[in-house]
């Protein structure tokens, strides 16, 4: 029996296409084990978004070395792309496959077991236009929810990201090829599909943009739910709201980047929005949609960022009334402007930052769980957890609120894989159940 285990690191971006390229190992024979055993075949999807990324892409090819030295250890992806010259110095991989390359794998997989030679498939992805690099997924992990790229690359080059770098500039998949795998995703007893991208919001082809594609995902039978991946303020028009308020599988629930609420920090970034136009785009979708969840990412500690600066984040991310909040502390990227600028801001600073707005990130999380407590939510059931000594379904509503639902009770409820109630109080664990109805 041939066996292979991947890892992922990064976003759902690489979590849709590592699931992709475990679809091509089974098709070539592949049974698919966990990282953690025994392999054959070792595939670590790699990612660079920081330097600490850097590292832990590192780490886990020489884990997979030293798990298995007769294995084929495979890294793919964004470290592959930015670390190409330090992986063929340190000869950890057996093979390095770069970004959209990754169709590549088996035919890479059969030439190095046939010549024992290593092999480095990287092509600089900012030489000209590239082609959309079309990974498919049949299954996932997830038995209700299902990830799916449509897009990759990025053009907006802020100061801080060497995404660009890795990725490239923008390009999209067909309109027609996603629909067919919406489909075969329904026909397979998905319900929910989550658009992933480097950059969604610049999804264009000649078929139409982003709301057109979800209007026509929305029409295929079995698929009650569309969930959209992080989005740029200036994409959030009113046209964007109307037409999307009116597609009703669309989630409610809107990851808006922010990263800053600081005007002079978002300059510093290369961001392309002040704050009163990131602020007008929420909105306009609080306007079109009832309480919608608003979710983002700050950096703390940016290069030059002033005490007056983090607190105009604070009042900022007030304002707009956060559902979740991704707090990080500041991390050098070599390669990109940040790091060459001045004022690099110490790391206790960046901690006690971070620590001030995660304190008010969790309070304004209450403040929104408290305002839709006993409200009637559907839940999607995805897997089963112990709680408090209980077996329970684990599932989230529209607005991504995880809830709970004992097992025994969803016996006499069940209908697909939803289930209807009203949302109970949190616990001291913050622990919420779905109150059958």
């Amino acid at each position: 029996m041939k066996t292979a285990a991947l890892h992922n690191l990064g976003c759902k971006t690489n979590a849709y296409e590592t699931e992709s390229m475990a679809e091509m190992l089974k098709a070539d024979g592949y049974t698919i084990v966990p990282f953690s055993d025994r392999a054959d075949v070792y595939v670590i999807n790699t990612c660079s978004v920081t330097a600490v990324a850097d590292q832990k892409s590192r780490q886990m090819i020489s884990r997979a070395r030293r798990m298995n030295r007769d294995a084929v250890v495979i890294a793919a992806g964004c470290y592959v792309q930015t670390g190409k010259e330090k992986l063929l110095e340190d000869k950890i991989a057996d093979i390095i496959i770069g970004n959209n390359k990754k169709n590549d794998l088996i035919k890479q997989l059969h030439n190095f077991i046939e010549n024992r030679s290593m092999i480095a498939d990287v092509e600089d992805v900012n030489a000209g236009q590239m082609e959309f690099e079309d990974l498919t997924m049949h299954m996932s992990d997830d038995h209700s929810r299902a990830f799916l790229k449509i897009q990759d690359g990025c053009n907006q080059f802020c100061s801080y990201c060497i995404i660009p770098y890795a990725r490239g500039r923008v390009r999209c998949r067909d309109k027609q090829s996603i629909l067919d795998e919406v489909s075969r995703l329904a026909r397979d007893g998905y319900q929910e599909i989550v658009l992933t991208g480097i950059h969604i919001t610049s999804y264009q082809t000649k078929e139409g943009n982003l709301v057109d594609l979800v209007e026509d995902m929305a029409k295929i039978p079995g698929i009650t739910r569309i969930r959209l991946g992080s989005l740029e303020p200036s994409a959030v028009t009113e046209e964007f709201a109307k037409r999307l308020s009116k597609v009703d599988a669309l989630c409610p629930h809107f990851h808006m980047s922010l990263q800053s609420g600081s005007d002079t920090v978002l300059q510093r970034m290369n961001r392309h929005y002040t704050t009163e136009e990131f602020k007008k785009s929420c909105e306009l979708l609080k306007e079109y949609f009832s309480d919608p969840a608003l979710t983002t990412d700050i950096i703390c500690g940016f290069p030059g960022e002033t005490e007056e600066e983090f607190l105009q984040t604070l009042d900022f991310v007030e304002a707009v009334g956060f559902y979740e909040i991704h707090v990080f502390p500041y991390s050098v990227r070599q390669g990109t402007r940040a790091e060459r600028m001045p004022d690099q801001i110490t790391k206790k600073v960046k901690q006690e930052r971070c620590q001030k707005l995660r304190t008010r990130a969790q309070e304004l999380k209450q403040e929104y769980l408290t305002r839709h407590a006993g409200d009637v939510r559907e839940i999607l059931l995805e897997d089963q957890q112990m709680v408090e000594d209980q077996l329970c379904w684990m599932g989230y509503t529209k607005e991504y609120i995880r809830c709970y639902v004992p097992v025994s009770e969803v016996e006499n409820h069940y209908s697909g894989d939803a289930v209807t109630g009203y949302l109970g109080q949190e616990n001291e664990d913050g622990i919420y159940r779905l109150q059958l109805i």
